[in-house]
């Protein structure tokens, strides 16, 4: 297995996890159930670890990042900020658009019959142990632009070294322990799935809304790379290419934050400088959520359509901005971006209850491709930001030279 690169396992992973949740649907279920508690037991340790984990991974990658980018650091944070913004707002603009013109004539009566929270139907673990992170997302971020923003301005090389030693310490533990369990959570999380079947009789009712996400994600990260490898003079599908990884590896974890250390690894590959890499994938993972966005818009569009609601762009270009703010708030965990939305769905765009729990529904059930998306699209955003940064193409590690 040491032999298959990074992506050779997770397809792995998944394909056998539904390969086998398929099968355990048509065996008895006191043959079987067992495995899957197993399996979400690990989901369980494995995710609190990694949970534990991100804020750390926030303070020891972009704390040093802004330090070593200088007394301009603010600027460059500004800069990597606005990117962020600007791609999340103009996802949910294209997602607008597209769902408000092809849906209507495609979504039939409301139907709250039968719609859960996917969630409830997934196997629990043997025990739960909580792992409670030392902070919060936020408040790691605050920490490492207060920290990162200040040992430039003073130009400290005690505080420097100290984090330099913790990033060497949290990159151990990513490459020791995170990067070589990732296969088997991904593994657990897509049995637990098949399992459970309430995703596929989600994805059965909004088949179509589903197909127009999928697009969209995919027309999203050929408009991120194209304008990435525009300004770099790269082909946009070695680009891609180069970050599949990390697409496969959010496409199981349903997670910006626990993707983090494989987001890294691959945009380093791309050729942007890897301090500029350091400092934008972490603070990325928490602002940048242009998936998340195509998603939230397309179902809300969706479940408005349903029912009977007037879809206008003046009513749902604040939501959008709005959307675009709130979700850096949102938790690095399975459905955060819609919890995060909730608020917003029922004070702008008037959700009642039942509405809400369709939304969720319809959400929770392509999380996972949402987040996919948001990643990928980060190592394009990387490469655009370290191009309006320095003033430089960037190098592609494999080859080690020059964009012309």
């Amino acid at each position: 297995m040491k032999k298959i690169g990074l992506l050779g396992r997770i397809i792995i992973a998944i394909v056998l996890a539904v390969g086998l949740g398929s099968l355990f649907r048509i065996v008895p279920e006191k043959f079987v159930h067992w495995f899957v508690e197993t399996a979400s037991t690990f989901n369980m340790l494995f995710g609190g670890f990694l949970n534990f984990v991100v804020p750390l991974i926030i303070i020891a990658f972009i704390a040093p990042g802004i330090a070593k980018l200088g007394k301009g650091s603010g600027k460059t944070l500004g800069l990597a900020t606005a990117v962020a913004y600007m791609s999340t707002v103009i996802a949910g603009i294209i997602a607008f658009f597209a769902a408000s013109n092809i849906l209507p004539g495609l979504i039939g009566q409301p139907s709250h019959d039968g719609i859960k929270d996917p969630t409830e139907s997934l196997v629990g673990p043997f025990f739960e142990l909580e792992m409670t992170p030392l902070m919060g997302v936020m408040t790691a971020l605050l920490l490492a632009f207060l920290f990162g923003i200040g040992m430039a301005a003073i130009e400290s090389k005690s505080l420097l070294s100290m984090f330099d030693e913790l990033n060497v310490l949290i990159e151990k533990t990513i490459s020791a322990v995170i990067i070589p369990l990732l296969p088997f959570h991904i593994f657990g999380i897509f049995l637990n799935m098949t399992y459970a079947g309430q995703v596929a009789r989600v994805l059965s009712v909004f088949a179509v809304v589903f197909v127009l996400i999928i697009i969209l994600h995919l027309f999203m990260l050929m408009l991120q790379y194209t304008a990435a490898g525009a300004l770099t003079h790269r082909n946009p599908f070695r680009l891609l290419k180069t970050m599949a990884p990390a697409y496969f590896t959010a496409l199981g974890t349903q997670s910006s934050a626990a993707t983090i250390p494989v987001t890294l690894r691959q945009a380093r590959k791309t050729g942007a400088s890897e301090k500029i890499v350091d400092f934008t994938v972490p603070l990325f993972a928490t602002i940048h959520l242009s998936g998340s966005t195509i998603t939230l818009t397309s179902c809300a569009i969706g479940v408005m359509l349903m029912n009977g609601m007037s879809v206008t762009f003046g009513g749902m270009i604040g939501f959008i901005l709005m959307l675009g703010v709130t979700m850096i708030a949102a938790p690095g965990v399975p459905g955060g971006a819609v919890m995060a939305a909730i608020g917003l769905l029922s004070s702008m765009l008037g959700f009642t209850e039942p509405m809400l729990a369709l939304m969720i529904a319809l959400y929770m059930a392509q999380d996972s491709f949402g987040t996919a998306t948001n990643v990928t699209g980060d190592g394009a955003l990387a490469i655009i930001t370290d191009r309006f940064a320095t003033g430089k193409a960037a190098v592609p590690v494999e080859s080690g030279t020059k964009a012309v």
